[in-house]
């Protein structure tokens, strides 16, 4: 039996946004389904669909440069599984690149993620110093609404900055003891409301350790 694994990038915009972890999962299904790409499926009462998310992505916040693993129970080319897949993609779908990966190979590995955030012009007083001072701390320890468990910040802000058109960072989730999204560190800043303010949030980057 034909096992053939894939690593494909996509982006996630728009309404689709709004959609959870597991309608993207079913809405990834059916595209192969109507491409009439034949996936493999796992042992058992339930087979499930052997494909993979290495950093799913929070409702809310778009993803321009995502990645996905799916194994495929038929041999196919890169450039042939896109052909057959954008054209059922539903609105605010994108697949942007294919890579078939050789067998036996390791799943991947997420080093970092990156993020941007817009901010309203001009930005809101003291910004600038806020980032500064989270960037000079040796520690920030933050705690989540309604959780109990402290989470170390500081170690997982990889870089912070105000640019033109908003706030960049990118973020370590290769450490151990926890990790942080892009919310925990508008929180730390002050910005806390800045989505229901009308901001976006768009996750720029998955990269993978090679």
């Amino acid at each position: 039996m034909v096992r053939l694994r894939v690593r494909i990038r996509f982006a996630k915009q728009g309404d689709l946004r709004l959609i959870g972890h597991r309608d993207l999962m079913r809405c990834f299904e059916r595209v192969f389904r109507r491409a009439g790409l034949a996936m493999s499926f796992s042992q058992g009462f339930h087979p499930k669909p052997r494909m993979t998310f290495p950093a799913a992505l929070a409702v809310g916040i778009e993803g321009l440069d995502e990645v996905m693993e799916v194994e495929l129970a038929e041999s196919t080319i890169a450039e042939e599984l896109l052909r057959r897949l954008a054209p059922h993609a539903p609105p605010g779908l994108e697949f942007r690149a294919a890579e078939v990966l050789p067998e036996g190979g390791p799943k991947a590995r997420v080093q970092s993620l990156r993020y941007e955030a817009s901010i309203p012009s001009p930005p809101p007083a003291g910004l600038p110093e806020r980032i500064e001072r989270l960037l000079s701390a040796s520690s920030w320890p933050i705690t989540r609404p309604n959780r109990r468990v402290s989470i170390e910040l500081r170690p997982l802000v990889l870089e912070l900055a105000l640019a033109s058109d908003g706030l960049t960072m990118r973020l370590d989730v290769a450490q151990r003891g926890g990790s942080a999204g892009p919310r925990d560190v508008l929180a730390a800043l002050g910005l806390a409301d800045l989505e229901r303010q009308g901001a976006r949030l768009r996750r720029t980057a998955v990269e993978v350790r090679q």
